[in-house]
């Protein structure tokens, strides 16, 4: 999913901006949870944002862990941008592996768009916007999803803007040529992201089989 996004986003105008068909959404979600052979390249990358973000949105605690929920918003609170990148960094350390390697792979995929705004009209602050919404979103915590949003607004841009630095600079290459897989050994019953949910949403190795997706883990 992920690998579809990296490819077509750049150069799609409104990504994750423009809505998708519901209907057609809905169709995707049930067809990669019920384990069918979906080919994405058939499929509108508009439908397959949304359903990236309907992902993520569900992911128990949010991608950035529940427990470091308010930490991740206090990073942009710090001095200058070095500490901001420090702070970061060590919140990163204390993720589950298979939430960095997402992140790794996300943050890698926004970083493309971005860098491809004249196209995708998509600039690092357009993607925090509607993308803040669903990564830093915690289910079921009685927090309204409208507080501190300029706050996490802030904090999502700062890592799309930085993510070179925090994750290193070799995201900008993870869909390159040669396949790369999810080692599901480093990926413990700490996880927040399954194995199986890990494989279906990074799809780089080029085969249309997909896993399936547990929207809840």
């Amino acid at each position: 999913m992920l690998s579809i996004i990296n490819q077509k986003g750049p150069f799609t105008e409104g990504i994750f901006r423009k809505p998708a068909s519901r209907k057609s959404a809905i169709a995707l979600k049930n067809k990669l949870n019920a384990g069918h052979k979906v080919n994405l390249d058939d499929e509108s990358i508009l439908v397959v944002s949304s359903v990236l973000k309907d992902f993520l949105r569900n992911i128990q605690g949010s991608v950035f862990s529940a427990h470091l929920y308010d930490k991740w918003l206090d990073v942009i609170d710090q001095g200058n941008e070095e500490e901001k990148i420090t702070a970061t960094q060590r919140l990163v350390d204390q993720l589950p592996r298979a939430n960095v390697v997402f992140l790794r792979y996300l943050f890698g995929v926004l970083h493309n768009i971005e860098k491809h705004s004249s196209s995708s009209q998509m600039t690092a602050h357009d993607l925090s916007l509607y993308l803040t919404p669903s990564i830093l979103c915690l289910l079921n915590s009685g927090s309204s999803a409208f507080e501190n949003v300029s706050k996490k607004v802030s904090l999502i841009q700062f890592l799309i803007e930085n993510c070179l630095k925090i994750f290193g600079e070799d995201i900008t290459s993870l869909f390159g040529e040669n396949s790369v897989s999810c080692d599901n050994s480093d990926i413990t019953d700490n996880s927040e992201i399954s194995a199986s949910a890990m494989n279906m949403l990074l799809n780089v190795s080029g085969r249309n089989r997909l896993n399936k997706l547990n929207y809840y883990y």
